[in-house]
């Protein structure tokens, strides 16, 4: 059984006279301002589960009695005449960023901060709240209404919501009433059908080195150049520059760049894999050697929405990028942060690689490529007649 040491502890810092007990299986907090002992309930169980929620109510009623209010007259106003809860939502959330960080499939702070902590500590202050929602559905909609309907935001804040959930049922014995919906289109909802994505195209090569010649001769400057380099020569997601080590094979002893990033998508979750450099205009950078010398720095690669947005916002502040920005307006396209990885498909196909090899590199499936570069079956087949031609006729001659 329980002992309740923690909590206690807790508790008598207080000061003096303030305590907790366990009484006929609940927890009870008592106070003795003169001499007599006042007790009153804190409306949960004597449960290691509920020590989180319990110390949250002992100090509301602290702050209470404290103003002037009796012990029990706080504790009716804390609880609210709530029923018996034996869910300790502010424990159990600490237990789940343990568990996602430290296991499964171990996340780093920074996602946590970014991609979970706002939905669920939102979450979670409305269920220890006094007009707490009590059902899952009425919880992930109050809890998801800030971003836009259909969003890529709304649907990775709800599937973490629902992590939480399944993991308190599963982990935390709670209620079974708390298993999320497996169902979760109505809650995310879809973008209007006249609201377009907006994406972002290839640039050139000669673009790729416009802008690097146009960035700033500044230690920011260099770091950012690299990451364009690395960006554009082995196809990667932004995201993906945080992910980079050179490793050597076994058997040839030759160093490789190798990316450990693993993407959930729809269909699954993307493999680890060798990267593969397509150079830029015949231009040799040395990367692979430089990485492995650590003679490459680069950006810190922080933002409040991601890698991607950290790039863009520097290069948006830079004269060559808005000059780009134009000259790609003007031609119907736009140009961002995924434009580099954009490029390394387009000079892949240029180059006669197969579509699939190309995918193979860019971590994707050749389903996720065709989709994504619907112009590559065409491209790529239109250049295989046309080099299966030149064969023909340089045989003729």
């Amino acid at each position: 059984m329980w002992d309740g040491d923690g909590l206690k502890k807790q508790v008598k810092g207080f000061g003096k006279g303030w305590g907790v007990r366990e009484h006929d299986g609940m927890i009870r907090i008592h106070h003795r301002p003169g001499g007599l002992q006042k007790a009153a309930p804190l409306g949960l169980r004597w449960h290691e589960n509920n020590s989180g929620e319990a110390f949250l109510r002992a100090e509301e009623i602290r702050k209470l009695v404290k103003k002037g209010s009796s012990i029990k007259e706080a504790s009716k106003k804390v609880i609210g005449g709530s029923p018996i809860n034996e869910e300790d939502w502010v424990g159990a959330l600490y237990r789940f960023k343990e568990q996602k960080i430290k296991h499964d499939t171990n996340i780093s702070e920074g996602t946590w901060k970014h991609d979970y902590s706002p939905v669920l500590k939102m979450a979670v202050g409305y269920l220890v709240g006094k007009k707490a929602p009590t059902n899952p559905a009425d919880l992930i909609d109050l809890c998801i209404r800030e971003w836009e309907v259909g969003s890529p935001s709304r649907k990775r804040r709800t599937n973490n919501l629902c992590q939480f959930l399944s993991y308190c049922v599963e982990r935390e014995n709670f209620s079974s009433n708390w298993n999320p919906p497996a169902n979760r289109k109505s809650h995310i909802g879809r973008k209007p059908a006249n609201v377009k994505t907006q994406k972002v195209d290839a640039i050139t090569e000669e673009e790729i080195l416009f802008l690097i010649d146009g960035m700033p001769e500044t230690p920011a400057g260099a770091r950012w150049v690299a990451a364009i380099m690395i960006m554009a020569v082995y196809g990667l997601r932004p995201v993906e520059l945080k992910h980079l080590q050179v490793k050597t094979n076994k058997k040839t002893k030759e160093s490789y760049l190798w990316c450990s990033y693993q993407k959930r998508a729809g269909a699954g979750v993307t493999k680890p894999r060798e990267l593969l450099p397509l150079s830029i205009a015949g231009q040799n950078w040395n990367l692979l050697w430089r990485l492995q010398n650590d003679e490459i720095d680069l950006p810190s690669l922080k933002g409040k929405g991601g890698v991607g947005d950290a790039a863009l916002k520097y290069f948006k502040k830079r004269p060559a990028f808005r000059e780009l920005q134009e000259k790609l307006a003007k031609r119907g396209e736009r140009i961002g942060s995924y434009s580099f990885r954009h490029s390394f498909s387009v000079r892949g196909h240029q180059r006669n690689i197969p579509s699939g090899d190309i995918a193979s590199a860019m971590g994707h499936s050749l389903e996720t490529h065709l989709r994504s570069y619907p112009w590559a079956t065409s491209a790529t087949t239109k250049e295989a007649f046309r080099e299966a031609e030149r064969v023909a006729i340089a045989k003729r001659a």
